[in-house]
């Protein structure tokens, strides 16, 4: 009986394990080529796994919950008959036991240790690991993560744990206040702000799934990294809108394209970036990286009302259909959550359109390790004084707000406010004849 190995698939650069959803196949089951075998999730994404074979499920190497390294096998596929019993998965909790011996086991109490509390997200391993080592929900709350977007990993679990209880000891005195320690003063920080929240009888409690985590993570992060000011222009863009609504048929018609006002930000974002390259960069430590490619990132919506910002990778290489065919996929495939790993990595900067939702402005938060982030507005008619030959007069214009908002450690006023008017130069110069 031939047998194939089902491997866990490299899932993007950066990521080096995925957590296991759920299996979508029972051993036993035929499976088809093609054909899902489980879902599984990483901090940037959530994926089906299908299989390349077509057979049977022999053995599920791991449970639902396991968190599994890329490379590694997580089910067998035979075209045989399945036997009759099959080896018990390979458990999360039996990894950390065979990789860290020195760990003591400690039963910890439910009270302590109702990890599902946090706002925070922590695989199953790290779970695992902090339970048998006895951590409370507030003590591994104030590790500092080293993983994507600020996440707990194991190495960081693991190296905390031989310093515990490191804290220098006071002298008890029953006369007076509690000493004050650093250690104390650092676990106040990092300790979790939670608000007492009265929750009436008719209220509804609603469980914040794994990628609101995640983005609430990502948010706070964010603003604790970067100092953040925003800037404002007002844009009178309408040669644009003259333009688009000019050519928007034709243009399906020929193309076979939709063309939304997204692919213009794009290309006037692009633009703008090689004037002031400076905004295309990234802070590690007391380095800047400056990005030579221009990776743009566009947020978009998915069906559970989460955001997810897929990249248009070398944005600046595009022409006008390119940027408008890489608009409309993603758009598209973010609804139906078939977007990949790789094309929400990568990205430089990242527009926002908040004028989706009828907002004219907006004061976005930086998607880090990003320096700078574009909102804009909603597009609406308003009377504007005009400077003509013959004086100026007022007319009826299509005017917009772009908002950006970037990272004050490293880019400043004249920097940020040059490059903003720059966008608006670009999207206000928009010559009203250009062909497509």
């Amino acid at each position: 009986m031939a047998q194939h190995e089902l491997i866990m698939p490299k899932m993007g650069e950066s990521v080096a394990e995925a957590t296991i959803i759920k299996w979508s196949k029972n051993e036993g089951d035929t499976i088809n080529t093609d054909e899902t075998v489980l879902e599984i999730a990483t901090d940037k994404v959530d994926t089906e796994v299908p299989s390349p074979f077509a057979g049977k499920l022999i053995k599920k190497l791991f449970n639902e919950g396991d968190v599994v390294q890329v490379g590694k096998v997580i089910a067998i596929i035979g075209d045989g008959d399945v036997p009759t019993t099959t080896a018990t998965p390979v458990a999360t909790t039996t990894t950390v036991a065979a990789t860290t011996p020195e760990l003591a086991v400690v039963t910890p109490t439910t009270e302590q240790n109702n990890y599902a509390d946090s706002n925070k997200f922590y695989s199953p391993l790290v779970k695992n690991i902090a339970k048998a080592e006895g951590l409370s929900l507030q003590e591994l709350e104030t590790i500092k993560g080293s993983g994507a977007n600020g996440r707990v990993t194991k190495n960081d679990v693991l190296g905390y744990i031989p310093q515990r209880g490191a804290q220098p000891a006071t002298v008890a005195n029953n006369n007076a206040a509690p000493a004050i320690t650093t250690a104390t003063i650092a676990e106040v920080k990092a300790a979790p702000t939670k608000s007492n929240v009265w929750i009436g009888a008719n209220d509804e409690i609603i469980e914040m799934d794994r990628m609101r985590k995640l983005i609430a993570d990502h948010m706070i992060m964010s603003k604790q990294t970067s100092p953040h000011v925003t800037s404002f222009v007002e844009c009178d863009v309408t040669n644009m809108v003259n333009w688009r609504e000019k050519n928007k048929k034709e243009f399906e018609k020929r193309e076979k394209e939709k063309i939304t006002f997204t692919p213009l930000f794009v290309e006037a974002v692009a633009r703008a970036i090689k004037d002031y390259p400076m905004i295309n960069i990234s802070v590690d430590g007391n380095r800047i990286i400056k990005h030579n490619d221009i990776n743009i990132g566009m947020a978009a919506a998915l069906p559970t009302g989460n955001l997810i910002v897929p990249v248009i990778k070398n944005a600046d290489q595009k022409n006008l259909l390119g940027l408008t065919k890489a608009v409309n996929d993603f758009a598209a495939r973010a609804r139906a959550n078939k977007l990949q790993p790789d094309e929400i990595q990568g990205g430089t900067f990242t527009i926002s359109n908040v004028g989706n939702f009828g907002n004219v402005m907006g004061t976005p938060i930086i998607n880090q390790p990003q320096v700078a982030i574009l909102a804009t507005g909603a597009i609406r008619k308003k009377p504007a004084v005009m400077e003509t030959e013959f004086g100026d007069v007022i007319a009826v214009r299509q005017i917009m707000f772009l908002s950006l908002s970037y990272d004050h450690r490293v880019v400043d006023g004249s920097l940020g406010g040059s490059f903003l008017r720059k966008i608006a130069d670009y999207l206000e110069q928009f010559d009203v004849n250009r062909p497509f």
